[in-house]
């Protein structure tokens, strides 16, 4: 545990409203010191920033409760907290939930307790990795204004953030920004002789600080550490070239985390991509998806659902397909599978489309709910044993096999219902034509005498 907790992990100093001078240090990384320290100098996020909206009108009339920021790392929710606790004044305690523990937490409260008039901003970095009772902890201060909590998360507040502490909590999504932005920023940090590298230098063309910023996918931190260290390999004053740039983009990550957002938010892609009949789509998911590490067996369980839930009895051989891809993940592996994984999704991304099966599913579990449970006729009921046959189990049934197309004319069900209806797309034409042709063989038939 650090220091005493009044001026624990502060940023700002023990004083309320006492602020750094602004001058970095030459220790602090080039994502450290090109930190805004206004509100002005927040690149992006316009949809929550512009001048009117909800967040600059709280910060400026300092009259905000618990802030939620929630995004893919980069994108300025540590900057945002930062830039409020100096635009307000407050004292500012940074933790991070990583590291914390409950012990930390219950002495930061007691010492903002004791400076009531301070405005304690506790910002929280990883909200999502406190548990509940550690979030649950924060409910009183919060409640009572002791605290302004500040969480940053990388993570679905909804899924994450207990719902007590999410209600009385502003959230504000943030969203990776733009190449223009990033390959902006980069320029700035690279010209600026206080808090940038402009004393070292370098010359780069904008195609490069472009390129540069495409390959950190709206991360800024991540675009200003990779100028760092592609100026820091380089004597001074020489230019970047598309060699240093090739180095770097060899080694570039996807952003793909699993079990996390990114997880659920590409395979959700994958899957409407290839239900919506667009197989470059599908195939770009499925790429950043094996990027990102993603098991294929995950992939390969998805495609067997899609086969059935979506293209089903459309192209009955879908399904088959999908399994023997499931199957060929298992004892290929990696990086082979991927081929098989590519042709399953091909497959079904441009095959036709039914969704009959779920619907027809859907249909009969809603009957079973709303009305009363059907008896199995007597005449379909099992045979076997003395007692079923004593009970007339199976007396009257017609084998189907009897009769043109093997239809008796037998009633399945006491009551008839209509739960499948098929589809016009691919194979299931067929099968529409037919259910049509035995409803006329039916409707033709004699009925069979009832039963005694």
């Amino acid at each position: 545990m650090a220091r005493a907790a009044d001026d624990q992990t502060s940023l700002f100093g023990d004083e309320p409203g006492h602020l750094p001078s602004g001058a970095p240090s030459a220790h602090q990384p080039l994502a450290a010191r090109m930190r805004p320290q206004r509100l002005t100098e927040i690149v992006g996020q316009e949809h929550i920033l512009q001048p009117g909206s909800l967040l600059p009108r709280l910060i400026a009339s300092n009259r905000f409760g618990s802030l939620l920021f929630y995004g893919p790392p980069g994108t300025g929710k540590t900057s945002l907290a930062e830039v409020i606790a100096r635009e307000t004044k407050s004292r500012f305690v940074r933790v991070n939930a990583v590291m914390s523990n409950v012990a930390e937490l219950r002495e930061i409260l007691a010492a903002a307790r004791r400076r009531p008039g301070s405005g304690t901003i506790l910002f929280i970095d990883e909200l999502h990795r406190f548990n509940k009772s550690q979030q649950d902890l924060l409910l009183p201060d919060v409640e009572e204004g002791t605290v302004r909590l500040i969480g940053a998360t990388t993570h679905n507040p909804g899924f994450y953030v207990n719902p007590p502490l999410l209600s009385r909590s502003h959230l504000f999504r943030l969203e990776p920004l733009t190449t223009a932005q990033v390959a902006a920023v980069l320029r700035r940090a690279l010209s600026d002789p206080g808090r940038g590298l402009g004393a070292r230098g370098h010359a780069a063309d904008d195609r490069l600080l472009t390129a540069l910023a495409v390959l950190c996918d709206g991360d800024l931190r991540r675009a200003l550490n990779a100028l760092e260290v592609i100026a820091l390999s380089l004597p001074e004053k020489a230019p970047f070239t598309e060699q240093e740039l090739e180095i770097f983009a060899r080694e570039r990550r996807i952003r793909y985390d699993a079990d996390e957002d990114e997880h659920y938010d590409t395979i959700s892609a994958f899957i409407k991509s290839c239900r919506g009949g667009d197989p470059d789509a599908a195939m770009y998911w499925l790429a950043k998806m094996l990027a990102g590490g993603e098991d294929p067996r995950f992939i390969a369980r998805r495609l067997v659902i899609l086969a059935s839930e979506d293209v089903g009895l459309a192209d009955p051989q879908a399904l088959p397909l999908a399994v023997a891809a499931h199957h060929a993940c298992d004892f290929i592996g990696l990086p082979e599978a991927e081929l098989t994984l590519a042709h399953a999704t091909l497959y079904i991304a441009t095959a036709p489309k039914s969704n009959s099966a779920t619907l027809a599913l859907g249909a009969a579990h809603r009957t079973l709910a709303q009305q009363p449970v059907q008896a199995v006729p007597r005449a379909l009921r099992d045979k076997g044993g003395q007692a079923s046959k004593r009970a007339g189990h199976g007396e009257g049934y017609l084998y189907a096999h009897d009769f043109p197309e093997a239809i008796s004319g037998q009633a399945y069900l006491e009551k008839p219902l209509h739960l499948y209806t098929p589809q016009t797309a691919g194979a299931e034409q067929a099968i529409a034509a037919r259910l049509a042709r035995w409803r006329e063989i039916r409707r033709k038939m004699t009925p069979p005498p009832p039963h005694p």
